[in-house]
């Protein structure tokens, strides 16, 4: 028995000193910085969830507002609207009820109607400053910015900048106002927590959360396009509202969502949008350096067919004439791989590159042209965007049907009000051509061509090129809100 109790005893002591250095181990290697302490753990961005957003949600709720605006038109109003379909034309495209309604209605004086929308906003200066989206405020009118202890405020526009979709707005409150602090958006990793606050189907202030799915993403809203995707819940009123890392501070501009997508939205990236809002606070516009040219990304096809090691650089398309390349002597299907030294992979580089570079200063541009490499001394011009549209529409390339397609993004589903998601937009018509004779213009979607469903830019050219010259092409066309209709063109 005193044998058996011996050997009890001594157990016990081996299994209190193992748990004794187990422990002293332990702490050995939190306190060391080896492994993270319980506390370390919880707060560790993007490795666990979050015990609560409510501190982030506290501090940037009282920057964040609410942004109201209305839109004054004058003509037939909402009514007329619905019946006709074209909010540009309350009559639609029917002659007769155009000359009933010219005849009856043509020499009253047109009343005036108010068309309303919602927004968001956050604040980054005490004295009023405001930012938001372009479209948010675009076109309007009349601007109140609802504060979240419920004050309004009438605003006035500072500066915008479409290429981004960023607009500066200000209040006049007569105090110092709380602001949201802008954070590093380049800092943010793929998979990391975010929040956005704004005004959703103007509920008010509404918190969610989610993390970023994706950097980087083009979805067609400018030319700048270099988006955070994230799954944190973004609605209509959301646009203009402030997307927060775990500190609290603005990663985003949160701008677009997916409409057929569940939980996929996009926000400006607030790194991008800095130097934006330091001109338009300075300025009130946007200066960009310009080269002058149309330019596409490289194809594996158009890397073999040019002889070129890699994808890497940006095919020059053309070139304006005048414009500052081609007085460089810079011709098209020149492939631009260097800039300053700097190595160019896509065409998202090249323009971030030259629309930070001032105005008048000369860049080295390294340029691959018939088997060597060349290089050219540009003075950078300026951008100038109605220069810039005037331009696209001269120099724009229609096919042999004599219409100029692209596909349907974000931006052109809200300029020309449609909800289609599948089909080539229509955003020109040669106005000598067959379509205009037929019909068509601007803001029609091709859904198919001979019976085939229509669903790329691709699909759409391969089928055009391979139609024989003489040969009769048949598309069937949707104009949004009115007629599906179906279209003969020859080639």
């Amino acid at each position: 028995m005193k044998r058996d109790s011996a050997n009890q005893e001594r157990v016990w002591c081996v299994d209190i000193i193992r748990t004794a250095a187990f422990s002293f181990l332990f702490m050995a290697l939190i306190l060391g910085g080896i492994l993270p302490s319980s506390a370390e753990a919880r707060r560790a961005p993007g490795k666990n969830i979050p015990e609560s957003f409510s501190a982030i949600s506290e501090s940037a709720n009282p920057a964040v507002v609410n942004i109201s605006t209305v839109k004054i038109e004058k003509g037939g109003g909402r009514m007329f609207h619905r019946f006709f379909g074209n909010p540009g034309n309350p009559y639609g495209q029917d002659e007769e009820m155009r000359d009933f309604f010219d005849r009856f209605f043509g020499n009253r004086q047109q009343r005036e109607y108010k068309h309303p929308s919602l927004g968001s906003g956050f604040i980054i200066d005490k004295d009023g400053y405001i930012v938001t989206n372009n479209h948010v405020i675009e076109n309007a009118d009349q601007i109140k910015v609802i504060l979240s202890d419920e004050e309004e405020y009438d605003a006035e526009i500072v500066g915008r900048d479409s290429n981004t979709d960023i607009a500066l707005i200000k209040i006049k409150p007569g105090r110092d106002l709380p602001t949201i602090k802008l954070g590093d958006s380049e800092a943010l990793k793929v998979g990391e927590w975010v929040v956005a606050i704004g005004n959703p189907f103007a509920f008010g202030h509404t918190v969610t959360a989610g993390i970023v799915s994706a950097k980087g993403r083009v979805i067609g809203i400018g030319p700048y396009d270099d988006l955070i995707q994230t799954d944190a819940s973004i609605n209509p009123g959301n646009s203009g509202g402030p997307l927060l890392d775990m500190e609290g501070k603005v990663v985003g501009i949160n701008t677009a969502i997916v409409a057929a997508g569940q939980g996929i939205g996009f926000a400006v990236p607030i790194n991008l949008a800095k130097g934006v809002l330091d001109q338009l606070k300075e300025k009130g516009e946007v200066t960009r350096g310009w080269l002058g040219v149309k330019i596409q990304d490289l194809t594996e096809e158009l890397t073999e067919y040019y002889g070129l090691k890699s994808r890497n650089g940006v095919l020059v398309r053309d070139v304006i004439p005048g414009d500052p390349a081609d007085e460089a002597g810079i011709r098209p299907r020149d492939v631009i791989v260097e800039i300053n030294g700097e190595k160019i992979e896509d065409m998202k580089e090249l323009l971030a590159i030259i629309a930070a570079t001032d105005v008048g200063d000369t860049v080295r541009i390294k340029a691959f042209r018939d088997g060597d490499y060349k290089t050219y001394r540009v003075k950078v011009g300026r951008r100038v965007e109605d220069q810039v549209a005037f331009r696209r529409q001269r120099n724009g390339s229609e096919d042999d049907l004599g219409l100029r397609v692209s596909e349907i993004t974000p931006d052109s589903a809200r300029r020309y009000n449609i909800d289609e998601t599948e089909g080539v937009l229509i955003d020109a018509v040669d106005s000598n051509g067959q379509g205009a004779d037929a019909g068509l213009r601007p803001g029609d979607i091709i859904k198919e061509i001979d019976r085939v469903p229509i669903r790329s830019i691709q699909q759409y050219r391969q089928i055009v090129r391979d139609a024989k010259k003489g040969e009769t092409v048949i598309l069937y066309v949707r104009r949004p809100n009115q007629r599906d209709m179906v279209v003969k063109l020859t080639k």
